[in-house]
């Protein structure tokens, strides 16, 4: 089959301002702001629903200080932005949807096991402080004080102030609420197979049943399946590989819960929902388009959610899912026009994908409104960064 292909005149075919190809948290996130601007909008997912990949899986962190790491600047810039667009986001979408998303900012605890931690631990906290961001160490005493449920053996943690937390699931359900109240449709089991070009400019797609879409603008949104899609251009297929990660959601009494923010150690993180769950999260494994849950990794997540808080052992098993991750060569997003006039990226945010929902859809809703090239942060996450990189 082939990357594009001319439009047909003789096919009827739906008209609308942009056409979004994938239903997960990013692409429903950039309908819902292009819709608010006026466009018309459809949302296209190859899934029987919407939701079912990364975004499914993801616990929720809003954490751009605790999760920081070591020579990425442009990152730690997009991420702090988009977090602080957070409350926003989220105001609009409750109020379009009447449905509370669980967002809180309850602050992050990242725990040091040992020694060896601790001292990794205050080396990131140098960096934090450096830059000017607020984050304090707290001996073993003053930890298990806030985290009464904390392993007696720690050695002390990070506590990040600022960190949230959104539930994912929760934040596409109102999406889509949002979305249908708007008039927007999310059409599922619509497997894009073609783009469509009209004088070489992206003008809609095909789908695999043979029916056409047209827009003035195609929205690539399709996460972890970006670097693969058939339909997109050869150069315009971006440098994305799937990340897999595993998770377990576990349950208890919404009362008396094991922990009352984020907790985090050097290997896992433990994210609590209103309603009493707990998510733990994640594995990070090379392991290409594998989806599988397996023993190894739902054990490594509950022998390390055990060691640094040891009442998970009384909580309900509720299920465990995988998902894959969109990951880049430098971890960046890929966010900004294709080199096929037209059509726009939003995928490989890695880690990412639910804190940088609000800035991704502004970028891409900017971009279909003016056409100009991306300013401040979000220029870092240009796709045109791997071909100057290639021609270097």
């Amino acid at each position: 089959m082939t990357e594009s292909e001319t439009a047909n005149p003789d096919v009827p075919a739906d008209s609308f301002d942009a056409v979004v190809v994938g239903g997960g948290l990013i692409g429903l996130a950039c309908a819902f702001e292009l819709s608010s601007r006026g466009a018309s909008v459809l949302v296209l997912e190859a899934e029987a629903s919407v939701g079912t990949g990364a975004t499914r899986v993801a616990a929720g962190m809003l954490a751009p200080v605790g999760e920081l790491d070591f020579g990425e600047p442009e990152l730690l810039e997009i991420n702090m932005t988009s977090a602080s667009m957070y409350p926003d986001f989220v105001a609009r979408i409750e109020a379009a949807s009447g449905e509370d998303v669980a967002y809180r900012r309850l602050g992050g605890l990242h725990v040091a096991l040992d020694r060896d931690e601790a001292a990794e631990l205050k080396r990131v906290l140098d960096l934090q402080v450096s830059l000017g961001l607020e984050s304090r160490w707290l001996g073993p005493g003053a930890s298990r004080e806030l985290e009464p449920g904390l392993a007696p053996g720690i050695n002390g943690a990070v506590m990040v102030e600022g960190d949230g937390m959104v539930d994912p699931r929760a934040l596409t359900a109102a999406l889509l609420t949002a979305l249908g109240e708007a008039g927007v449709e999310a059409r599922t089991s619509a497997e894009v197979a073609g783009l469509l070009l009209d004088d070489g400019k992206a003008a809609g797609v095909r789908l695999a049943d043979g029916s056409e879409v047209r827009a003035a603008k195609v929205i690539a949104a399709a996460g972890a399946e970006s670097g693969r899609c058939s339909w997109l251009p050869h150069a315009d297929r971006p440098p994305v590989r799937p990340v897999k990660g595993q998770a377990v959601e576990l349950r208890g009494d919404p009362n008396d819960p094991v922990c009352g923010r984020i907790v985090a150690s050097e290997r896992i993180y433990l994210v609590p929902r209103p309603d009493g769950r707990l998510i733990v999260g994640a594995t990070v494994e090379e392991m290409g388009y594998d989806r599988r849950i397996t023993a190894g990794g739902i054990h490594e997540l509950l022998r390390e959610a055990y060691r640094l808080l040891p009442d998970v052992a009384e909580l309900e098993f509720v299920e465990a899912t995988a998902g894959l991750r969109p990951g880049t060569p430098d971890n960046l997003p890929v966010i900004g026009h294709a080199s096929t006039e037209g059509l726009v990226l939003a995928t490989g945010h890695y880690r990412n994908g639910i804190l940088l929902a609000p800035i991704t859809a502004r970028a891409v809703a900017d971009l279909v409104e003016t056409g100009a090239p991306l300013d401040g942060p979000i220029a870092a996450a240009s796709p045109a960064r791997f071909h100057e990189a290639a021609v270097r």
